[in-house]
């Protein structure tokens, strides 16, 4: 029957329960994405959303799952809407669950506005482009693969590696470039949404401690999906931080950095929704359209004209036995603007971050860098950076084989050149936060181990300035 408080309809009885899925028949005119309210025999309701329509017929996913529900004593009510999100600045500072209700205490914000939490990606004729580096005081972000406001870019890891203490690094030292500071609207921090995806319950701790132990947890929003919360609300979480974060950065001009994790929990119960439904497996068992659900998330970000605020967004996720090729990592791959990949090895050999460099990329660097946003020397250097350490790997897998007192003098000091990149530049530690300039000048120290006749992608104007730069600190 209709329910004229509600907009939609409700229907007693139900076709099919199965897992978190709920099948109803007998409908009129219901669309998709529309929320439902599903309520049991004892008049408790739980939230869903409708993901698939036919004629007279609707497939609900309910959020909190179906256990307790019986065919015929559970009645949905739809609401003739989609799922909205109240949103207002007083958001800042709470902690919310993964469906944006509020967790810590409070009382529920007092919305400025309603918004959709679907969202739309942004338009790319209303884009501006992003030019502007953010420094992280991290060497092997700032030096070899720079942030920029704006940009998406991934953390690549696997179990067990160090990405919540890089995260929570970068979320604490990450500062704007000064022509924002001054009127970007910013202050020159960031606002912060953090979306946790079936973390466990000490990673959303230890994020929460480190934001309050930097000061910045006045200025984050935090959306918690628990790893003993339901599988499917996943599925709305990053949606709904995003929907806050477009408020805050395109209504409010604010600057705001969104960290999720884990996106590969978020792939899992969309594979397993798509398995409930009978679709037709991809790579893997996910859904075909695992890419283009993972771009209605990753291309809700990055700059518009008219508006002083921007969105910068840095997924986590981990790659299943350390494979790059899995479907979740490589699908983030071609959407976003590069990624960051954590190494193992480097792990074992305690070195923090633990940053492979080599495989790792950022687009937009080569326009958020040099005169004008950072140092002149900074391309030149960073593409020297990168040829010499490849060339260090090559000469390691020689010296494994003919031993290192069999090579030459060139590659003996490439070898001690690698173990300098690796132990100074890109090793730092979980409290060093280097400025540019310090970055800058620590690999012209590393470099300053090679003859200079192999500096090959370096002017010679700049070898005379900075080649043998005295130790930092003068000693």
């Amino acid at each position: 029957m209709e329910i004229a408080e509600y907009g939609g309809q409700e229907v007693a009885g139900v076709a099919r329960v199965e897992g978190p899925i709920v099948v109803v028949t007998g409908l009129g005119n219901v669309g998709y994405d529309e929320v439902a309210e599903v309520v049991d025999s004892q008049g408790r309701i739980r939230r869903g959303r409708v993901l698939e329509v036919g004629e007279g017929v609707a497939v609900v996913e309910v959020f909190a799952g179906t256990i307790g529900l019986s065919i015929e004593d559970t009645h949905v009510r739809f609401l003739g809407r989609s799922m909205r999100l109240p949103v207002s600045t007083e958001m800042l500072g709470r902690v919310f669950d993964g469906l944006g209700v509020p967790i810590d205490g409070g009382p529920e914000p007092l919305a400025e506005r309603w918004a959709d939490v679907n969202g739309q990606p942004i338009n790319p004729t209303a884009r501006v482009y992003p030019r502007d580096y953010i420094q992280t005081g991290i060497s092997a972000l700032d030096g070899m693969n720079t942030l920029v406001l704006g940009q998406k870019l991934p953390l690549f890891s696997g179990s067990g590696l160090p990405h919540d203490q890089l995260a929570a690094q970068i979320v604490r030292q990450a500062t704007l470039p000064l022509s924002e500071r001054e009127g970007g609207g910013g202050g020159g921090r960031f606002a912060i949404v953090f979306a946790a995806m079936g973390v466990k319950h000490d990673v959303a701790e230890f994020f929460r401690d480190s934001f309050a132990a930097s000061g910045a947890l006045t200025r984050v929003a935090m959306f918690l999906n628990l790893a003993d919360d339901p599988p499917i609300e996943r599925l709305v979480t990053p949606r709904a931080a995003l929907t806050l974060t477009e408020f805050l950065a395109f209504e409010r001009g604010l600057h705001v950095l969104v960290v999720l994790t884990d996106m590969t929990n978020y792939c899992e119960a969309l594979r397993q929704i798509s398995n409930i439904r009978g679709e037709v497996p991809s790579r893997k068992g996910y859904p075909g359209y695992l890419y283009s659900d993972l771009a209605s998330i990753y291309e809700r970000t990055g700059r518009i004209e008219g508006s002083n605020g921007s969105i910068t967004q840095l997924p986590i996720l981990t790659m299943p036995n350390d494979d790059i090729t899995h479907p979740v990592p490589d699908l983030t791959g071609y959407i976003t603007e590069g990624q960051i990949v954590l190494s193992r090895e480097l792990f074992q050999r305690g070195i923090y971050p633990p940053i492979a460099v080599l495989p790792s990329l950022s687009r937009l660097m080569k326009d958020g860098i040099g005169e004008g946003h950072t140092r002149a020397d900074h391309a030149h250097l960073s593409a020297q950076l990168y040829a010499s350490y490849a060339h260090v790997h090559d000469v390691r897998a020689l010296a494994s084989v003919i031993g290192e007192e069999e090579l030459t003098s060139v590659d003996q000091r490439y070898l001690k050149s690698g173990q300098a990149f690796e132990r100074e530049f890109v090793g730092q530690g979980t409290t060093e936060n280097r400025t540019v300039e310090e970055t800058l000048d620590t690999g012209w120290r590393v470099l300053s181990i090679l003859p200079r006749e192999e500096l090959t992608r370096v002017s010679e104007e700049e070898i005379a300035q900075y080649y043998n730069l005295p130790p930092r600190g003068g000693d």
